[in-house]
């Protein structure tokens, strides 16, 4: 048992809101543990420069942590994004235009921001999970609005923490965990098992291929079953649409 009960393999209770906000095309809050991250998609009917004239769209990302999300107070990001946030985003970003049939969307730009409530480990995570329903609900509404005429969706895609801990490995490292974790990693995974991004170190000795494979089949079963919880929050359209490309 771990340091709140939970199994090895065992997520910590997961809850995603879709349509959180009222004024954004999409929003999504997710509650994973302690940690809570509010997720909005924003459309434009614009895209970058290096984009212009060539029919695809672009996704691009931005995190924040709130002053108090932690246990003593952030200073706000208010000239330069801080180097850690700047890297979180970027890593948002990328994987969910992984996702992402540009051509289908078109010369728009969806900007997904991830906002930290409250972080007990794994924000970076939760936001790839909930950031992924905010943007299927704005695709959604585009397409309802007859603005796109295929959904930009074809996959699932949500992404987990596993790590070593006193000699085991575990899903879902929670901060009490992750801070004393010896090896820690985040992966980003389709549905279908498939990789979009793998980041992971250790803090005390390298570790095996073997343990790297299991820590795959680890993240495989958490991404699992935190798409499962995306397609509850998203419901049967959507999931419809996603499966169908359409």
């Amino acid at each position: 048992m771990r340091i709140d009960g939970r199994n090895l393999n065992e997520l910590r209770p997961l809850k995603i809101t879709r349509s959180y906000l009222k004024y954004p095309e999409g929003s999504a809050l997710i509650d994973l543990g302690d940690t809570c991250v509010l997720c909005t998609a924003t459309v434009e009917e614009k895209v970058p420069d290096f984009l212009k004239g060539q029919g695809r769209g672009w996704v691009t990302a931005e995190y924040a942590m709130l002053p108090r999300s932690t246990e003593t107070r952030i200073a706000r990001e208010r000239v330069a994004v801080n180097a850690r946030s700047l890297e979180i985003q970027r890593l948002i970003g990328r994987s969910l235009r992984v996702a992402v049939n540009m051509e289908a969307l078109g010369e728009r730009t969806v900007r997904v921001d991830c906002d930290v409530l409250q972080a007990d480990g794994g924000t970076r995570t939760a936001a790839i999970s909930g950031g992924y329903v905010a943007l299927a609900e704005a695709f959604f509404n585009l397409f309802q609005k007859g603005q796109i005429s295929f959904f930009p969706l074809e996959d699932y895609l949500a992404a987990v923490s596993v790590g070593q801990f006193n000699g085991s490995l575990l899903l879902d490292l929670s901060f009490a965990e992750d801070s004393k974790a010896s090896v820690d990693m985040n992966l980003v995974m389709t549905t279908g098992g498939r990789l979009v991004e793998i980041q992971g170190s250790s803090e005390d000795k390298p570790f095996s291929r073997d343990q790297l494979d299991r820590m795959l089949d680890l993240a495989g079963e958490g991404v699992a079953a935190i798409t499962a919880r995306q397609k509850e929050a998203l419901g049967p359209e959507i999931e419809r649409m996603i499966a169908s490309g359409r």
